[in-house]
């Protein structure tokens, strides 16, 4: 029995021994999961990519005396491509941290894989506030923005200029659930009404059926939560049914730039919406758009900047510490606070959000517009402290309630 219980301690840690030397290949890694030809690759994909290579080549290559690999992944909007990936990456090719995650399905997935292999995770792309709520994990943080920030501007704005009646068409995964059930209960908080609601499947391309039941609602507002080209085709479809002259108002609850430029303000002009980044905001992020635009063609949004500053602080927190352990890495991030064109004195919190100011845009009309990029016009700023969810209404099992 001693032999035996001497020979599997051996191999346990000549396993050990073997996986920390596989990790540990002279190089820092850090992994972008995220949807690089899907329904979702224009609000991440390439321009994720880039973003988190100029955060790597702005810190100076490398770290520790290490050079950083970024290395990618197509999670295809898969939940089984999502974890078997992340597995691999945190288990057998030396991630240590893996950043963007735009689906929120798999966001919540790859944060629990996360905890589990002792990785980091740090999401950009995906919404829901289920991240730093119940799905909560010590080894995960919501960088860029959620559906209750989201909700909290829009939905309040709308509702104090007398726009009460709410019909919600709603996306049928995490997300668009999620962007839902935060904007109806600020909603209802605020003194309005839900009429109704209609949930489509994410790949829908025809929404005239749906569209048909919000006209024959009794709403003011058609509050679409969504996001990628199913959100673009369900605004062309609500313009293509008249909603508006019908005096409903439709409201987009995740609005990124790339879905204004591709429905055009003819179009996309006076929706409100909430946001995390607007390139145009000041001179630090009209410099960072720049440099952006000159690789990707584009401006950036909300994802893109989210992506480059939190893939900047951890690299500091690596930088501080003088480790890539996640326990470490995590302890610093949340010690230190983010101040750059993104955020000025972001914190990350113990239930993982990062809160920063959030904004209330409106989006121009073509008179207004005095370029191709010039599309929205602030109404108003909602401090970091007021944008998200308090921790006193956390469900996130790390709070000390």
């Amino acid at each position: 029995m001693k032999k035996i219980l001497s020979a599997g301690i051996a191999a346990l840690m000549c396993s050990t021994t073997a996986g920390m030397a596989l990790a540990d290949d002279g190089q820092v890694k850090i992994g972008v999961l995220t949807d690089m030809s899907g329904q979702f690759s224009h609000e991440s994909g390439k321009g994720a990519v880039t973003a988190i290579e100029m955060a790597v080549e702005d810190f100076g290559g490398e770290v520790l005396g290490k050079p950083i690999e970024v290395v990618v992944a197509d999670h295809q909007n898969k939940p089984e491509i999502a974890a078997s990936t992340a597995q691999e990456w945190y288990e057998n090719s030396g991630v240590t941290l893996i950043g963007n995650l735009i689906n929120s399905g798999i966001a919540l997935s790859v944060a629990q894989i996360a905890a589990e292999k002792d990785g980091i995770a740090i999401v950009t792309g995906s919404g829901s506030s289920k991240l730093s709520g119940a799905g909560c994990t010590p080894n995960s943080i919501h960088y860029s923005y959620d559906t209750y920030a989201l909700a909290n501007g829009t939905a309040n704005q709308l509702v104090s200029q007398g726009m009460k009646d709410w019909y919600f068409l709603t996306a049928d995964y995490a997300f668009g659930h999620a962007l839902e059930a935060d904007a109806s209960a600020i909603v209802e908080k605020a003194g309005g009404t839900v009429v109704g609601n209609a949930l489509y499947p994410i790949e829908t391309s025809d929404h005239s059926a749906y569209m048909l039941q919000a006209q024959a609602s009794p709403a003011q507002v058609v509050a679409i939560a969504g996001s990628g080209t199913t959100f673009i085709n369900a605004v062309k479809s609500a313009r293509e049914f008249g909603l508006a002259d019908t005096g409903k108002l439709t409201a987009g609850l995740l609005v990124w730039l790339t879905d204004v430029k591709a429905l055009g303000l003819d179009v996309a002009q006076g929706m409100i919406l909430t946001n995390g980044f607007y390139w145009d905001r000041d001179d630090e992020t009209r410099a960072f758009a720049e440099r952006f635009k000159e690789r990707m063609g584009v401006m950036p949004h909300m994802g893109d900047a989210g992506d480059y500053s939190s893939t900047m602080h951890y690299l500091k927190a690596v930088e501080a510490t003088g480790t890539t352990d996640a326990k470490a890495v995590m302890a610093k991030m949340r010690e230190m606070p983010i101040d750059d064109f993104f955020a000025q004195g972001g914190e990350i919190r113990e239930d993982g959000r990062m809160v920063h100011d959030m904004y209330v845009y409106q989006v121009k009309t073509p008179e207004e517009s005095t370029g191709e990029w010039d599309v929205y016009k602030l109404v108003e700023t909602i401090p970091g402290d007021k944008a998200f969810r308090p921790l006193s209404e956390s469900e996130c099992p790390l709070v000390k309630q």
